[in-house]
C-alpha cells in the first residue's frame, strides 16, 4: 500500500520519474514493515514480474501517446480528442475521463524519458502487444489528417527503444501512410516475390497479427489488433486479385 502512495506522491511532485521513484521507496517501506517476520519480498519483484499491471500500462501509454502528440512541436485539438474517443469506446466514459485527466497531467509535466517508458513496456509485454501500441500511435498521429515526418521519427524511436525490428515498424507505417506497393509493405514482402512466397508472408503475419495472439487485457490494444488483423487480410486480398491466386 505504502509504494502505491508514494508513487502517487512523487508523481504530483516530480511527474513520472517522481511515481518511478516514490514507488521504490514505498516497496522498501512495505518490504521492512511486512506483515510478518519471512514474508518480504525482494524490492524488485515488482520491476521483473513477467505482466504489467492495467494501470501501470495505462500511465505508460499516455506517456507515449504525449511523446507522439508533442513530436512536430505542436498539439493538436484533434489528436487529443482521438485518444479521448478511442478510450472512451474502449474503456467507457467515467474510467476514460479518469484516465484523460491523467494523460492532460502528464502532458502537462516535464520531459518523459521514451527509452524508459519502452523499456518499462518492453521487459512486461508480449511482442504482439508492442507491435499494437505501434499501430495505436500511428492512429494517433493521423488523427489531424496527415503524419508528419518528425511522427514518423518519433514513432520510429519509439519502436527501435520497444526492440521491434525496422521490417515490422515498416509494415505497421504502410497501414497509414500510403505509398506505391503498399499492399507487399504491410506483408513485408518485395513485388517481385513468387506466389509461394506471397502466401507463406501472409500466413505468418495472419497468424502473428490474430487478435488472439494479442494477450492483454487491455481492451484499446485487443481493438487494435483486429483492425490491423483486417488490413493485413485487405493487402492480401488486393494482391490476390492482382495475380489471380486462389
Amino acid at each position: 500500500m505504502i509504494k502505491w502512495l508514494g508513487a502517487v506522491v512523487g508523481f504530483f511532485l516530480r511527474g513520472l520519474s517522481g511515481a518511478v521513484l516514490g514507488f521504490f521507496a514505498g516497496s522498501i517501506i512495505d518490504n521492512f514493515f511486512g506483515p510478518s517476520k519471512g514474508s518480504a519480498r525482494s524490492v524488485f519483484e515488482d520491476y521483473t514480474r513477467p505482466n504489467v499491471t492495467a494501470a501501470d500500462f495505462e500511465l505508460n501509454l499516455l506517456s507515449l501517446c504525449s511523446l507522439v502528440i508533442k513530436a512536430d512541436g505542436q498539439v493538436s485539438q484533434s489528436e487529443m480528442d482521438y485518444v479521448r474517443q478511442y478510450f472512451v469506446s474502449t474503456y467507457g466514459k467515467d474510467k476514460a475521463n479518469a484516465i484523460f485527466r491523467s494523460f492532460n497531467e502528464i502532458n502537462k509535466k516535464g520531459k518523459i524519458s521514451a527509452q524508459n517508458v519502452c523499456t518499462f513496456l518492453a521487459q512486461r509485454t508480449r511482442y504482439e502487444v508492442r507491435l499494437q501500441l505501434l499501430h495505436f500511435l500511428f492512429g494517433i498521429a493521423q488523427a489531424d489528417g496527415s503524419i508528419s515526418n518528425l511522427e514518423i521519427q518519433k514513432i520510429r524511436e519509439i519502436a527501435g527503444y520497444l526492440r521491434v525490428s525496422l521490417n515490422e515498424f515498416e509494415s505497421i507505417k504502410a497501414m497509414f501512410v500510403k505509398s506505391a506497393n503498399n499492399s507487399y509493405k504491410i506483408l513485408d514482402v518485395e513485388k517481385s516475390a513468387t506466389d509461394a512466397e506471397v502466401k507463406k508472408a501472409y500466413r505468418e503475419m495472419a497468424k502473428k497479427y490474430h487478435p488472439d495472439r494479442v494477450n492483454t487485457k487491455d481492451e484499446a490494444i485487443k481493438k487494435g489488433a483486429e483492425e490491423k488483423f483486417k488490413q493485413v487480410q485487405a493487402a492480401y486480398e488486393t494482391i490476390q486479385k492482382e495475380r489471380g491466386l486462389n
